[in-house]
């Protein structure tokens, strides 16, 4: 409400109320007459005319006497909300609250946000006959002290201290989806023409291009694009992209700056603050002369072009000092960077797919006990790395936002179809190595394996993880929440019972090599479990009688095998079958199907 009341986007600032009839002012400004807005941000003159705050009567302008209060309402706010100290500065200057340090909340950024988006209205809202066309246009039209106000508003008050205010959120904020609420502040600055009037009825975002009246404004904030892009890379390496919310992130900062002409503009203006320094030794002073004042117009393109030379250069000086090493956006540095962070986006994809395939899987699996609510809750079925909020819909998401991401990070750094593709190619040759493509980059250490900053960084984005899996005797595993305890352990005392006394005969009929043999090796070794206890730590002796054949009740414990032996013997007893009919039926039907299943599997194995 304040915003609108004393910047106006259509219309002007009301008139004060200690005002008399006649319009006067009876209250004179507290604003000393010798002030000007130059006295605030960056250090450069005025652009305001210096005819309007030295007015010697204070009937003459009542607008002029007026515009103080816009101002006065605005500094209050940018020192509440965008005035921030390092701790440097605070052991220079002494103060108590060095312990303090400044950490902005959600709330306190998405103040800020709307404090951007209002003054980008209020500055775009300068009337188009008030637009200097001409180096002599402020010698023949009468500008307004609003006009000028609006035009001078977000350089000279703003940027210096939004720019600080983003820097230090970009490198001390959490690496979670709260950051949301500072990128947004950050892309609304970075793009004034969303606040426009003739943004009512925008085109599409994908033809939306950026008009050539904005470039000034580009090469005025270069440091907002290039600097705190890299910034933002920086963390988004950093944070876990299977994530929808922050690939949600990803795929917007690479949406705003693919937008039509902004790339070049940035380029353009990177090639401004470049410029050798001798090119501008024989330029003017800055308040060069117009036309009128005996200038010549052949000059003033020379002029116009060295002035936004140096107005990039002192934005960029300005706020990170006349030592400052830029670091080019479309350099070989941060090229190589984008490089690395294109193959981790294409990683967290392939980590996306996995599981998303992993649950769908396990979704199929559980569909039927889901009616009768026994559906498995095994902590083996999750994928490692998952989060509720990273399953279903949410993983299909992820993965359009990174595609969409991909393509338009090749459109900003100009990467063509075979550049990417080259890069995926490696990426999947390097994974494609067999088990060891899982497991994180570790250095053996004294203890084991130890992690490296690499392989904790891949477990965050879950990129990488440790195969944890049961490695002793099958028939000891920890009871699972999908079988009764009590079947566990009384089978168990069973089949223990049984494989004592029948052994040897279970190791002859597996020695054979003929259908009964085979048949014998399918009904009493468990798939894979040899392999499983070579890796175990048991001893020798538990280990060599591990592994001879045994007969394994312990699928009989299961809820699953439970129902569907429920539902069988209530079958037979619809048709009229009793129990002993209905298990010598079983048992038939189960030994028919292994032999069906060994000779399959023997000519599936022949070529």
């Amino acid at each position: 409400m304040y915003l609108k009341y004393f910047l106006p986007v259509e219309g002007s600032v009301p008139p004060s109320p200690f005002s008399d009839s006649r319009g006067s002012v009876t209250a004179p400004s507290p604003r000393a007459s010798s002030v000007s807005f130059a006295g605030y941000g960056v250090h450069s003159p005025s652009l305001l005319k210096h005819h309007i705050f030295h007015q010697p009567s204070v009937n003459a302008d009542p607008a002029a006497q007026e515009i103080w209060r816009s101002e006065t309402l605005l500094l209050m706010f940018v020192e509440i909300w965008l005035h921030h100290y390092s701790l440097d500065m605070y052991q220079k200057l002494q103060s108590p609250q060095v312990k303090e340090p400044f950490s902005p909340s959600e709330e306190h950024v998405l103040v800020v946000r709307l404090l951007v988006k209002h003054l980008h209205a209020f500055s775009n809202s300068l009337k188009p006959e008030q637009l200097p066309s001409s180096p002599s246009a402020h010698s023949h039209t009468h500008t307004s002290p609003l006009e000028e106000f609006k035009r001078v508003v977000v350089q000279r008050f703003v940027q210096q201290k939004l720019y600080l205010f983003l820097q230090h959120c970009f490198g001390h904020w959490p690496l979670d989806a709260s950051f949301r609420a500072v990128l947004e502040t950050w892309l609304s600055y970075i793009q004034p023409w969303r606040y426009t009037v003739e943004n009512n009825n925008p085109q599409p975002d994908q033809n939306r291009t950026i008009l050539d009246k904005w470039e000034p404004f580009v090469h005025e904030n270069l440091l907002m694009y290039t600097k705190l892009f890299q910034g933002f890379l920086n963390r988004a390496v950093r944070t876990d992209l299977v994530n929808a919310k922050n690939a949600l992130m990803v795929f917007r900062v690479a949406k705003v700056f693919a937008q039509p002409n902004l790339t070049e503009m940035i380029q353009k203006g990177e090639q401004l603050f470049l410029e050798p320094e001798h090119v501008l030794h024989h330029r003017q002073p800055r308040g060069y002369l117009t036309p009128s004042q005996g200038g010549s117009y052949l000059s003033s393109r020379q002029r116009v072009v060295t002035d936004t030379v140096l107005k990039v250069k002192s934005h960029v000086y300005s706020l990170e000092g006349q030592d400052c090493q830029y670091k080019q956006m479309f350099g070989s540095e941060v090229r190589g960077a984008v490089l690395k962070f294109i193959q981790i986006i294409a990683q967290a994809r392939q980590t996306a797919k996995r599981i998303s395939d992993h649950s769908n899987e396990a979704a199929s699996n559980n569909s039927i006990l889901s009616w009768f609510g026994l559906g498995s809750s095994d902590l083996n079925n999750t994928f490692s790395g998952a989060e509720p909020e990273d399953s279903g819909e949410c993983l299909k998401k992820t993965h359009e936002f990174l595609d969409r991401a991909l393509e338009n990070l090749c459109q900003i750094f100009k990467l063509n179809q075979g550049q990417l593709t080259q890069l995926l190619s490696n990426l999947s040759s390097s994974q494609d190595d067999g088990h060891s493509r899982q497991l994180p980059d570790c250095i053996q250490g004294e203890n084991g394996l130890v992690l490296t900053d690499l392989g904790r960084r891949q477990i965050i984005n879950g990129l990488r993880r440790f195969e944890v899996q049961y490695q002793g005797d099958p028939e000891l595993q920890p009871i699972r929440s999908y079988e009764s305890a009590l079947l566990v352990r009384l089978l168990y005392r069973v089949s223990s019972v049984l494989n004592d006394r029948f052994r040897l005969h279970m190791s002859a009929l597996c020695s054979r090599s003929d259908l009964l043999g085979r048949l014998g090796r399918r009904y009493l070794t468990a798939p894979d479990s040899s392999v499983r206890l070579k890796r175990s730590p048991m001893s020798p002796r538990t280990l060599e009688r591990s592994l001879q054949p045994r007969l394994s009740l312990r699928p009989l414990a299961s809820y699953r095998t439970l129902l569907m032996l429920f539902l069988f013997y209530t079958l037979g007893a619809l048709l009229s079958f009793g129990p002993l009919p209905s298990t010598a039926l079983l048992l038939v039907g189960a030994l028919l199907y292994g032999v069906l299943m060994t000779l399959f599997a023997e000519k599936l194995k022949t070529p």
